[in-house]
């Protein structure tokens, strides 16, 4: 199936899909079973760059209850010099005090040793459930197996280990044509659940043989981040464990400098695969049929912010994604309670470019037409505030029974 498969993400003409998986020159990566998950199913990967002067950058969830991995990343690791990365799923090591975090540094120490770089160069992420000691002893085991997996052929199996409730694997190969030259962007993602649009319920490791500069590579994950992981929810819930990282090699020959036209071209690529990425997330939503996009305009920024979250997390406007259901009082629900206020507020809201409400008052409409509309599986809403000059866009998942019975037996 190809990446590139959302209507709300437009391919530019210099971007293709690859032909074939290989990461991009300098990178090797390696996914195996260490018995952490009980499924018995990969669950360590290893992520090397070869190149000693390759340099990285980094996001995290915003949480108050930051896992360890994630506090031992920020805390032991250089983020703008990153050289490998190691993952393990089935146990997110979060809320694990002391222990856990011996055991995300003990992690770290040892994919140093595999991956032949210093400990500071190395960053560290889990996956799993909540509360549960990690036995890192496990990882260690399987750090050595993995280092004689390490191969520029490896992001599957590495894909791979990183998922936990993922009903499909999110990665993909680009080859990117820039003025200078031709760079390849490859990224492997995962997510499903506790996904909030403050940032993802996810890991997404991102590689390039660009040559870019710190501030470069910084200065353009924030800003994709921003278009991207930090605009979709499947359920409102912040996780403790997210964490995106960038990492280039250089290896392609092809420099990106500031604020040139190879640079215009790498951020718009990069923006498009982690849109894309994020959309298969919420696609991916636990027990999701279907995906919704809210567009919320007018106004001020805080506003239209508070409303596109309001829609998207509403209960009562996923289970009617779900349903199929064009049920436009539920998103005027969700608008009034995000902006509460004496007066009634003049709100237009349109459901797939067919006007369901206009200043505040009901329209007459094509019920079987609009019935129609939101059959498919994209459905996009949009919402008119007074005023004008802001905007913000949120993409969510339906709530279905899969939901439910995903996470009513999740360690059971």
């Amino acid at each position: 199936m190809a990446f590139f498969r959302s209507r709300w993400v437009q391919r530019p003409g210099h971007v293709a899909e690859a032909g074939d998986d290989r990461l991009p020159a300098g990178f090797r990566a390696a996914g195996v079973a260490a018995g952490i998950k009980p499924s018995g199913g990969l669950d360590v990967g290893l992520l090397v760059n070869g190149a000693p002067d390759g340099v990285s950058a980094a996001r995290f969830t915003a949480s108050g209850v930051l896992a360890a991995p994630v506090l031992v990343t920020k805390e032991r690791a250089r983020l703008d010099a990153l050289r490998a990365v190691v993952v393990n799923s089935g146990n997110a090591n979060a809320a694990t005090g002391r222990p856990g975090l011996d055991e995300a540094a003990r992690m770290q120490g040892a994919a140093a040793m595999a991956a032949g770089v210093a400990t500071e160069h190395v960053a560290v992420a889990s996956t799993g459930v909540i509360g549960v000691q990690l036995d890192g002893q496990k990882v260690v085991k399987g750090l050595l197996a993995a280092n004689g997996r390490l191969s520029p052929d490896g992001a599957g199996e590495f894909s791979a280990a990183i998922q936990t409730t993922d009903a499909f694997e999110k990665r993909a190969t680009l080859d990117v044509e820039l003025p200078s030259g031709r760079v390849r962007l490859t990224a492997q993602c995962k997510g499903a659940g506790m996904i909030s649009p403050r940032f993802a319920t996810m890991l997404c490791f991102v590689q390039t043989d660009a040559a870019l500069s710190a501030e470069t590579a910084d200065l353009l994950l924030g800003v994709c981040v921003k278009r991207s992981f930090d605009r979709v929810s499947v359920d409102g819930q912040l996780s403790t464990n997210d964490t995106v990282v960038l990492m280039a090699s250089g290896r392609s020959g092809v420099t990106v400098a500031p604020e040139s036209e190879d640079e215009l071209r790498f951020g718009e690529a990069l923006d498009v695969l982690l849109r894309q990425l994020a959309l298969l997330i919420v696609a991916d939503g636990e027990g999701s049929e279907r995906v919704g996009r809210v567009v919320v305009r007018g106004g001020h920024q805080p506003g239209v912010d508070a409303v596109a979250r309001a829609v998207a997390n509403s209960p009562l406007v996923k289970t009617a994604l779900h349903g199929g259901d064009p049920n436009w009082g539920r998103i005027a629900q969700a608008v009034g309670a995000a902006l509460p206020g004496t007066a009634p507020l003049a709100l237009d809201i349109a459901i797939e470019g067919v006007q369901v409400c206009s200043g505040g008052m009901a329209l007459p409409v094509d019920q079987a037409a609009l019935d129609a509309a939101v059959a498919g599986p994209e459905v996009e809403y949009e919402v008119g505030l007074p005023g004008e000059g802001a905007d913000a866009e949120l993409f969510f998942s339906d709530f279905g029974h899969g939901y439910i019975t995903i996470n009513a037996d999740y360690t059971t």
